[in-house]
């Protein structure tokens, strides 16, 4: 047997099997460094030409009520490098814009297809097509939390830092979908995480409280704050997003207004630890949450972070899908 076999068939590996990836919350600190094990052995079997087609013969289901690049190539990516097959279905194609429910939606795929990725708006539909489906739901993006992308980050800042227990995040923008997966993987790994937003702009409070309560078991602290420059002090990963995420192109222009001073830049980088790694979950606005100086500088990883969404992910697959 593979190492990488034996990661996912050992007791704690099977803890995943046939389970959904919804939220970071779910899931205890042994599992979630398993997932970062996992990513970095079969991102070094890739690089190294060693294929390992453990999901042979699997189909994964990609649904996307929201378009993405990033989340689509790597994805589809990820399930062939691992033997499998993805299918895409937009909105166009499915029934839900139709009529038909979420649950409904959730049965009929069960019998078709070993696993379902989908990225959409309400959470509440990710988590009623776990509860009604029988195969693993992983959460490509919702309203309420990025949890792939996060365990890239993970991976990231591990990659840099070894171990990021004790380590500081400071996230500086709007308290979104990204804070809160943040948050909760933070919490998860020994990481302080810190937000810095405008009033009006803070992530939601229960999932802050939960957080917390997580962060409580390995020491790592959870905090909101309205200056940036307090945020950065002392931290060893810098993070932001856009200010107005899909669906609030709308609200552009006033939140460009609010987030005056929100933006990551060479002066705020300076700021921190002189070892700092600069993060982005892209695409980025050039200008308004990040200057080129700080995207393209000798701090940031954005590129690193962006490929790790592949090797994360697939861990993910082969270990919920196996």
């Amino acid at each position: 047997m593979t190492k990488a076999l034996e990661l996912i068939y050992d007791d704690l590996g099977r803890s995943f099997s046939g389970k959904s990836f919804l939220s970071i919350h779910d899931f205890t600190t042994e599992q979630v460094m398993r997932v970062m094990d996992l990513a970095a052995l079969l991102k070094a079997e890739q690089k190294a030409g060693v294929p390992h087609p453990i999901l042979k013969g699997k189909t994964l289901g990609m649904i996307f009520l929201k378009p993405s690049t990033r989340t689509r190539i790597s994805f589809e990516v990820a399930i062939w490098q691992l033997g499998g097959y993805g299918l895409f279905l937009n909105a166009n194609d499915l029934q839900l814009k139709r009529g038909e429910t979420v649950a409904d939606t959730a049965r009929v795929l069960s019998r078709y297809l070993d696993g379902i990725m989908i990225r959409t708006f309400a959470h509440s539909d990710v988590i009623e097509l776990a509860r009604e489906g029988s195969i693993p739901i992983i959460n490509g993006l919702t309203d309420l939390l990025h949890p792939c992308q996060v365990m890239a980050d993970l991976l990231t800042g591990i990659e840099k830092f070894g171990d990021l227990r004790g380590r500081k995040l400071a996230y500086v923008g709007d308290g979104n979908n990204m804070v809160h997966s943040l948050m909760y993987g933070g919490a998860k790994v020994g990481m302080h995480v810190t937000c810095a937003c405008p009033a009006g702009y803070e992530p939601d409070p229960a999932v802050v409280a939960a957080a917390r309560a997580d962060g409580a078991a390995t020491g790592a602290r959870m905090e909101v704050v309205r200056d940036p420059k307090e945020a950065v002090r002392g931290a060893d990963i810098l993070y932001t997003d856009v200010w107005a995420s899909m669906g609030q192109e709308a609200e552009h222009e006033k939140r460009v207004r609010d987030f005056q001073g929100y933006q990551i830049n060479a002066e705020l980088v300076d700021m921190a630890n002189p070892d700092c790694i600069v993060m982005h979950c892209l695409p980025a606005h050039r200008g308004e949450e990040i200057t080129d100086d700080a995207a393209d500088g000798p701090h940031s990883v954005l590129w690193d972070e962006a490929e790790n969404r592949l090797h994360a992910q697939k861990a993910i697959l082969a270990l919920t899908m196996s």
